[in-house]
């Protein structure tokens, strides 16, 4: 099988998602480590960091599903959005999880990304608040480690929105 699915089939889609690039007041990035990889659980240095996104609903705007999608991962949607990135940036899954992740329907996923400003304070970010929780841990970072951090097969997808949202890390 490769990333277009199986020899004889039709492609398989890219599934529509949103991505949230959260900034603080001092111009950090919010990151989580998913609570289904291996890591998970242990010392921080450990497990696969990313930063909130999920799927669109049928019928659903970018703007609403990218603040749906805080409130269903980090409990908060004390957010405004500051910007969008121009393009819809895709990925594909590796080849071992074509099949296999989100139903096996998906080769991977196209993402809208938008810049928001944190507006909360930092004890309204509740992991727990939806089940399965997709987080088990959180933490600010300064937006040019990002892809250095273990972001798994999404580093590219990282590297371009930190050069394209650099202009959104600066303290309020």
């Amino acid at each position: 099988m490769n990333d277009a699915g199986l020899p004889g089939q039709r492609p398989l889609p890219y599934r529509r998602n949103v991505g949230a690039m959260l900034f603080n007041p001092l111009g950090q990035v919010l990151i989580g480590r998913r609570s289904d990889m291996p890591g998970a659980g242990g010392p921080l240095s450990q497990g696969v960091w990313q930063c909130p996104q999920g799927g669109i609903d049928a019928e659903e705007a970018p703007d609403a599903a990218v603040l749906r999608e805080l409130r269903e991962e980090i409990g908060t949607d004390a957010a405004v959005i500051m910007g969008a990135h121009p393009e819809w940036l895709s990925y594909d899954f590796p080849a071992a999880l074509i099949g296999r992740a989100m139903g096996g329907r998906y080769r991977g996923q196209t993402q809208k990304w938008f810049a928001l400003r944190f507006v909360g304070r930092d004890d309204e970010i509740r992991l727990d608040s939806h089940q399965p929780a997709e987080f088990d841990a959180w933490q600010w970072i300064d937006l040019p480690t990002l892809p250095e951090r273990n972001v798994g097969f999404k580093r590219d997808i990282y590297r371009i929105l930190v050069r394209d949202f650099a202009p959104y890390a600066r303290p309020a």
